[in-house]
């Protein structure tokens, strides 16, 4: 065997370890025996690591030399497609299948998203570029489809992986090469043993350094050894071991098929898989003819969308679990090891970003040649590790220095010679002789973060900026969906680089430009779709009845930017979005009546659609009439005044769904109010407003064919024992005629005098206060009541509750606030002169009741006419509650005419001969 040397070698190290683990034999001569087998499998496998420089040289530089004529790639299948976008777009971009409608998925774990990050510096980038440019050779991926990763999540399709940066934001990741150890007690003695904080740190001094120069041959196998490594110690009983076993399983099988299908030779193929795949022992791998085959299941019928969105370097890093800075550190050890080696990397042809121009490829190298044993020699010698570049380290000290500067730090030069010292002595305790980027941001952040942080930056992200930054990607104009280019199409005239990132200020000047209406339309649209800092107003708004003639937006699309190729996702062109939208709020399970008529006011400032607008109002109609509750009935009211004031100002006629809604509100609310005013579970507002709704819109109810004695058996009904409502029902009552103002005063005068019911007058009052809304006449009553009860309130029971109604105001009632401050201003005196010899209307007020001994009334033909037909002056004493005795007209004395006609008879002469005969 060619590795027998070796296979000796480690089991006399177990030996000699006498009192270690009785696996360890096998462990150690597993990992020789799954090195052996992967690198004898006639279909070459080259094992990689996610977002590793190491693995990107050495893929382009056997790329170079091979030249595979069809590259297998571990990535999802039904993402083939999007590659050829990469080449207008500047990296890192994720490519992204999502679906909202789902078909053989929980309806709730809508909507999926599925992710695959890349960057320049990865190996699977690399053999993209290679594959796509390159005539002649075939690009095929092999993994299982997005509709697998969700039919083969263990969580479920709902269980997603969160990720800290917007870029991403839920959507499950999948990536090339994950290769970390699988529990958490090996991880924590690599870390402890290498003397580091994080895996990436570890993987970079004893595994990117090493390998970076490394042959071909070396670095194959002493991948395949720690994927080997990794898998063996990881636990075999999780659903996840099982999970990446049938993922082998399914790319093997899609590799044979595709070497039938095409009459392929394998060993002009080259198979790009994680590392920890490559040490696969399974029955099912392998590119023989004969090797057992894997049953694979077919997808749901969700319908999958497939584009690309902007990416970045801290956006992969919390979505992958990688240490912050890592991959911008890794880009930049990407372009240095370039530039050391004189090597031209593969980039897709007119790619952004970029150098233009490719290098020719050589011939290749015969690489047919027996397997050499490249393990032994190199775990037996010492790593080769680059020594003190001092220049490069004084170039980090003197940056961050002036970086640090500019961010509110007092750096000094002293400051960066103490930097560069302690990176050199960090490097040294940790066993390394160069500097590694840690090593100089923690020598950074000793010498130079005191105990505060004066800036926005910290030294550690300043560290992460110097050495690369967060690198942002961006996705070109012709890779777009067809309604992002759309929206950047009809934003053109605005004359705005909607691509930049950062914010755009957009002035429109309506009335001087308008053909500038059309981009209004769309940015109020947008503003409605997209999140809140995407489209933001400056000055305008768009409400019933309102038209601006200037507006100023603040545009920042281009950070926003997968949010806008998103809604390509559910449709062509924003209107076709929003109506989606607006259908799907309406008929959601949990729509209310309040939800369907926000989308009818939605449908009537955005698109104009009478059809549409009609078809949300009958939903409206039907989800008012299926309520069983009145949590919503405030917000009801607000909407429906609020169509109805605009149909009635622009409209002949109100719609059909109106005058519906109307009569379903009248009859439902009526239904529901004695219900509603003794459970505790609504709350005095909701009864408010469906009184508020009751009264306001009865005269068009009626008017329509509504009955008024069912509003009145409603009342009659109702006995709530909360104060509150209480108040809420005698305000009513008073609206309704059945309780005179005189009565209403009187009771609450009793209840002020009472002191057993005292301490809930506060109740009362704030029943009165949201009794404004069914019955604005009150506000007179409102102002005296109050004025009442902050005079004669005790201050245990006034100050306790003065916070409650300020809050109650501020919250249920802000639109009562200025019906009080009028009345209240009416009422009171203007000056604080005045008020010394001001009386509360309340208190001057004289008795009603007439007397024998008072003014008798003067006779005429008015006196005459009360007389005779008495019983409408009755009703409204009666309601007044004014008592009394009529007078006879006859008994008055000085009945006659008047003196002043007797002494001035010309003026009712000429009056008599107007008047004739």
């Amino acid at each position: 065997m060619t590795f027998e040397s070796l296979r000796e070698q480690l089991l006399s190290a177990a030996e000699a370890l006498g009192g270690g683990p009785a696996v360890l034999p096998e462990i150690l001569a597993g990992l020789v025996d799954d090195v052996d087998h992967a690198l004898r499998e006639p279909l070459e496998i080259f094992p990689v690591c996610h977002h590793s420089p190491a693995s990107a040289l050495a893929m382009l530089r056997r790329l170079r030399e091979k030249q595979p004529k069809v590259v297998y790639l571990e990535l999802c299948e039904d993402l083939r497609p999007l590659l050829t976008e990469l080449r207008n777009c500047r990296l890192p971009v994720a490519l992204q299948a999502f679906a909202s409608q789902l078909d053989g998925f929980p309806k709730e774990s809508a909507p999926l998203s599925v992710i695959a990050p890349v960057t320049e510096s990865s190996a699977e980038y690399q053999a993209i570029a290679y594959a796509l440019d390159t005539p002649g050779v075939e690009l095929v991926l092999v993994d299982r489809s997005t509709d697998h990763v969700f039919q083969w999540q263990p969580e479920g399709p709902g269980g997603k992986t969160e990720a800290e940066e917007d870029l991403h934001g839920d959507a499950v990741g999948v990536e090339i090469g994950d290769l970390r150890p699988r529990f958490a007690e090996l991880e924590e003695h690599l870390l402890h043993h290498g003397r580091v904080r994080h895996w990436s740190e570890w993987w970079d001094q004893y595994v990117e350094q090493p390998l970076a120069g490394a042959d071909h041959e070396t670095y194959r196998q002493v991948m395949t050894m720690i994927g080997s490594l990794f898998r063996r110690l990881a636990p075999h009983d999780t659903r996840r071991f099982a999970t990446d076993e049938d993922r082998e399983r399914y790319m093997w099988t899609r590799i044979r098929e595709h070497l039938a299908a095409t009459g392929t030779d394998p060993a002009d193929g080259l198979y790009i898989c994680g590392a920890f795949h490559a040490a696969s022992r399974l029955p099912e791998v392998g590119s023989a003819p004969g090797t057992p085959g894997f049953a694979i299941t077919p997808r749901t019928g969700t319908t999958w969308l497939y584009g690309l969105i902007p990416s970045s370097h801290s956006a992969i890093e919390a979505q992958f679990g990688l240490a912050p800075g890592s991959v911008s550190i890794a880009a930049t050890t990407w372009q240095k090891q370039l530039t050391r080696l004189r090597l031209t990397p593969f980039r897709l042809e007119g790619q952004k970003g970029g150098k233009k121009g490719r290098k020719a490829l050589p011939l290749p190298v015969a690489t047919d040649g027996p397997v050499t044993d490249h393990l032994t020699g190199y775990l037996a010698g010492p790593p080769v590790l680059d020594g003190l570049d001092e220049e490069e380290l004084r170039g980090w000290c003197v940056d961050i220095v002036r970086l640090a500067r500019r961010n509110g730090y007092l750096a000094s030069t002293a400051d960066a010679i103490a930097i560069f010292e302690t990176s050199v002595l960090l490097a040294g305790m940790r066993g390394r002789a160069r500097p590694t980027p840690y090593d100089f941001q923690d020598a950074a952040i000793t010498c130079i973060e005191k105990d505060i942080v004066p800036g926005r930056r910290d030294v550690r992200r300043l560290c992460e900026i110097l050495l690369g930054g967060d690198r942002i990607g961006q996705v070109g104009y012709d890779a777009l969906p067809p309604l992002a280019r759309d929206v950047y199409d009809r934003l053109a005239p605005l004359g705005l680089n909607l691509e930049q990132r950062s914010i755009q200020r957009a002035l429109l000047d309506l009335a001087a430009h308008p053909e500038l209406a059309p981009c209004s339309q769309l940015l109020w649209m947008l503003r409605y779709l997209l999140p809140d800092q995407a489209v933001r107003p400056i000055m305008g708004s768009r409400k019933l009845g309102e038209k601006h003639i200037q507006e100023s937006w603040d545009l920042d699309l281009g950070r926003h930017q997968r949010t806008v190729i998103e809604l390509g996702y559910e449709g062509v062109t924003v209107e076709q979005v929003l109506e989606q939208r607006l259908r799907r709020d309406a008929w959601h399970p949990e729509a209310t009546a309040a939800t369907a008529l926000k989308a009818v006011e939605h449908s009537m400032l955005f698109l104009q659609s009478p059809r549409l607008t009609d078809e949300l109002g009958a939903r409206s109609v039907e989800l008012l009439a299926a309520e069983r509750t009145v949590d919503d009935a405030p917000d009801v009211l607000q909407r429906i005044r609020r169509l109805l004031g605009h149909y009635r100002a622009t409209a002949p006629v109100l719609p059909a769904w109106c005058e519906r809604f109307v009569t379903a509100g009248y009859a439902h609310y009526c239904t529901l109010l004695p219900t509603a005013f003794v459970e505790d579970e609504t709350g005095v507002r909701q009864v408010g407003a469906m009184l508020g709704f009751l009264f306001s819109l009865e005269s068009l109810a009626l008017s329509l064919g509504c009955d008024r004695t069912q509003l009145e058996i409603a009342v009659r009904q109702s006995h709530p024992e909360s104060p509150a409502k209480l108040a809420l029902l005698w305000a009513a009552r008073h609206q309704l005629g059945d309780l005179p103002l005189a009565e209403l005063r009187a009771l609450v005068d009793d209840l002020l005098g009472n002191p057993l019911v005292i301490p809930a007058v506060p109740q009362y009052v704030s029943g009165f206060v949201q009794a404004l809304e069914p019955v604005p006449r009150m506000a007179p009553f409102v102002v005296e009541t109050l004025s009442k009860a902050f005079g004669q309130l005790p201050d245990a029971v006034l100050l306790p509750w003065l916070p409650t109604l300020i809050t109650t105001l501020q919250r249920q009632g802000a639109d009562l606030v200025p019906v009080l401050t009028k009345e209240a201003g009416r009422t009171f005196p203007g000056t604080l002169a005045a008020i010394d010899g001001w009386t509360p209307p309340w208190h001057s007020r004289r008795s009603p009741a007439v007397t024998t001994g008072g003014p008798a009334p003067a006779p005429g033909p008015v006196t005459g006419l009360l007389a005779a037909h008495p019983a409408g002056t009755d009703a409204v004493a009666g309601l007044l509650g004014c008592t009394g005795e009529w007078v006879a007209v006859g008994d008055v004395p000085g009945a006659g005419p008047s003196p002043l006609i007797t002494a001035f008879p010309v003026t009712a002469g000429a009056v008599a001969a107007l008047i004739g005969p």
